[in-house]
């Protein structure tokens, strides 16, 4: 009790001044002359002095004891405070003890302070030390909490943010609809936000350190720590997503440098972009989430609001880009990368609106929302503009050969690649359409189809004027069949036919079909024309005449036939047979009535020599003959 006595000294005094005003209570209550109400007086102050001798000395009982419960305590925190190795890499029994001694300081120092309500002198110097003390555990229970945190951090590795979807030569690539049939083989689906990806939840540290987390967290709140701690915890978190955005290869841009970017490089950033959003929500934020909730779920709001102070940045990072490419410019190439930036956020609507279901979080989740919207608006414009484009597709010399025209194949290509986002074009093309007032319910394919249609229809016109261009009218006709053969082909070759229908199929057909009809008229009648029977007896001159105008004639033909080219080798074969047909059955007629009148040295070809003349027409490679009169 020396230590005791020495803090203190008033102690004594204390109780000499309360026996003395004892005894004077005593003396005067002995007195006969005393009135009963100043008996009474005397009485209750007897009873008071009494309870404050009590009351003193269990109070100085009460602080001996508490010095030496916190001195107990200090020794164990001070024990760590001076040791390199960290706590919760010893055995578990020494961080069960530190903690109990940490609680036990907190708990010794609300005692104090509750206890003395005149602060001063060695009372006082007892409650700095125990703060002291508290504030010193404080700072090693969050260094260790860093330490917890950094050695047990899960990294998300490759499986987790590997997206066949979104490999290398992509949709993205403006090559996917250029003149190359090849160029969207097989990708039209594969490379949107709804293919399957081996994605999943990952833990973001060991499942282990989770409850060792949450006491340092509980022993800090109770401490009234809470801030120090949420700021170690959320810093931490706010570092290990940037972190995590540079394994994406995602950099923090700017809307204005986005803005700034050719196109090449865009595209990849873009690709980049559909796979960290995918991943940074689905399974880094959701852990991380799941991580806040489990350590800081107990204590209200706190878990959320540290969780968005962690995830903000990088979220709006994310955001930020997106909104920079729904800004623009969206000529027709880009929208397919419009779509599937789209479709990934559309995707991950529900998470976003799970991770951040709370007020604190409605501003990440409202930008979420505001750009799934900008991206709906600018796909559905650039798909709609997408007709105005190839309208104001002008030639001024015509397309050599005869052949398919680039601009055939780039829109064919394109709205082939378009159809395999079906669901996502006529979600979006039907609030467009109700807003231009056309009647959907008339489309029996949707409103896709109707667009569909209409962006064929200005193709046909177009390829119309371009074929005004040709002073030949037989290639004007090669031309318009290839094109149109060229459209019947990829519509009936893939998913085009649900949105464009048998009957526009058949339609089609019978326009190409027209028009090789139409080539036959404008090509062969003139030169079988030569071969008519005018109905007059033959004369041998006039025979003559007629053998040799009608072989210059084809021989004029096949020299400039043989440059004209029809790609389709079974409509090349198709023509080839059909012109066979007519022509070698007139000659074979010319020649039977003239065999007896004219001699075989006047006739230059044979309807086999004809034949085989007529299986080089249409190679895009001209060729002349150079046969002699027999």
């Amino acid at each position: 009790m020396g230590d005791c006595e020495s803090i203190f000294p008033t102690y004594d005094a204390e109780q000499h001044v309360i026996a003395a005003a004892l005894h004077l209570v005593k003396a005067l209550g002995a007195s006969e002359n005393l009135s009963d109400d100043m008996k009474k007086i005397l009485t209750d102050f007897d009873t008071q002095l009494s309870t404050m001798t009590k009351l003193t000395g269990s109070k100085a009982g009460l602080i001996c004891d508490v010095e030496d419960q916190l001195k107990c305590a200090q020794e164990k925190v001070m024990c760590w405070q001076s040791s390199q190795l960290t706590i919760w890499d010893s055995d578990p029994k020494e961080v069960s003890e530190y903690l109990q001694a940490v609680d036990e300081v907190r708990r010794l120092t609300e005692s104090l302070g509750n206890l003395l309500s005149n602060k001063n002198g060695k009372q006082k110097e007892l409650l700095d030390r125990a703060h002291s003390v508290l504030q010193m555990a404080m700072v090693r229970l969050e260094e260790e909490l860093m330490h917890i945190l950094a050695r047990n951090k899960q990294f998300f590795g490759p499986r987790c943010m590997s997206f066949h979807s979104y490999e290398e030569g992509v949709v993205f690539d403006e090559s996917i609809v250029s003149t190359e049939d090849d160029s969207v083989e097989d990708t039209s689906r594969g490379e949107s936000s709804g293919t399957e990806s081996e994605e999943y939840i990952m833990d973001s540290v060991h499942p282990g350190v989770v409850s060792d987390i949450k006491s340092i967290a509980t022993v800090m709140f109770a401490s009234n720590y809470d801030q120090e701690f949420c700021q170690a915890f959320t810093s931490f978190w706010r570092d290990a997503l940037d972190e995590y955005l540079i394994i994406c290869k995602m950099e923090k841009l700017s809307i204005e440098d986005v803005l700034k970017m050719e196109w090449s490089s865009l595209n990849h950033k873009i690709k980049k972009w559909c796979r960290a959003m995918k991943s940074v929500i689905q399974s880094y934020l959701a852990s991380e989430k799941w991580l806040f909730n489990q350590v800081l779920g107990e204590f209200g709001s706190v878990s959320s609001i540290c969780f968005f102070e962690a995830s903000k940045a990088s979220m709006l990072c994310l955001l930020n880009f997106g909104e920079a490419i729904s800004i623009g410019p969206h000529p027709p190439e880009r929208l397919f990368c419009l779509i599937n930036m789209y479709e990934v956020l559309a995707d991950l609507l529900q998470d976003i609106d799970a991770l951040f279901l709370e007020e604190v979080g409605s501003f990440i989740r409202i930008e979420f929302h505001e750009l799934l919207r900008r991206l709906g608006d600018s796909v559905r414009a650039t798909f709609v503009g997408f007709g105005n484009q190839v309208a104001l597709n002008t030639s001024t010399t015509p397309f050599p050969k005869g052949g398919i025209h680039p601009l055939t194949k780039y829109v064919m290509n394109y709205i082939r690649t378009l159809a395999g986002y079906g669901d996502t074009l006529n979600l979006l093309l039907e609030g467009q359409d109700r807003e231009d007032g056309q009647n959907i319910s008339s489309h029996i394919f949707g409103p896709m189809a109707h667009h569909f249609q209409s962006v064929t229809s200005i193709l046909e016109a177009n390829l119309d004027n371009k074929s005004n261009l040709y002073k030949n009218g037989s290639l004007k006709h090669i031309f318009m069949m290839n094109n149109i053969h060229y459209m019947v082909e990829k519509v009936k070759s893939s998913e085009l036919r649900t949105y464009f229908g048998d009957e526009w199929i058949r339609k089609h057909i019978g326009k190409f079909q027209q028009h090789a009809t139409s080539y036959e008229r404008a090509t062969w009648s003139s030169v079988l024309s030569l071969l008519r029977d005018d109905g007059r007896n033959p004369v041998k001159a006039i025979l003559r005449e007629k053998c040799k105008g009608f072989a210059f004639a084809f021989e004029e033909v096949y020299k400039s036939q043989t440059g004209w080219s029809i790609p389709d080798p079974q409509l090349r074969e198709d023509l080839r047979i059909l012109t066979s047909l007519k022509v070698i059955h007139a000659y074979r007629t010319f020649l039977g009535r003239c065999s007896t009148s004219i001699s075989d040295k006047y006739i230059k070809y044979t309807a086999d020599d004809l034949e085989n003349y007529i299986l080089d027409l249409f190679e895009g490679s001209p060729r002349s003959l150079h046969n002699t009169w027999r």
